[in-house]
């Protein structure tokens, strides 16, 4: 099973899912958050506190956003874990509404 983050994550990167990850899997750049799905064990505890649903459980993951499971696998690998809550980027919560969430 794939849990993964998708582009809803882009210009947002809120972390409350950081904060109930019990396996610090997520990783970080300068615009989005990815999952190490080699970490993860899958308990799909971030999927409901994403404010604007970028996160997906494998069974989920919609025909269009399944290329993001190449995309977190290799981000990840590159990218520093990220365990601690970090303030949105600026200009999330217009990304959020303009999401519709």
């Amino acid at each position: 099973m794939t849990t993964i983050v998708t582009d809803n994550c882009k210009g947002c990167r809120f972390t409350d899912c950081v904060t109930v990850c019990p396996v610090a899997c997520f990783h970080a750049d300068e615009n989005m958050l990815y999952i190490d799905n080699e970490v993860c064990i899958q308990c799909s505890a971030c999927i409901p506190v994403c404010p604007v649903h970028a996160i997906y459980a494998d069974d989920d993951i919609p025909g269009d956003k399944r290329n993001w499971v190449d995309i977190n696998a290799e981000r990840s690998k590159a990218l520093p874990v990220l365990s601690e809550k970090q303030e949105p980027l600026l200009g999330a919560e217009e990304r959020k509404k303009a999401l519709g969430f």
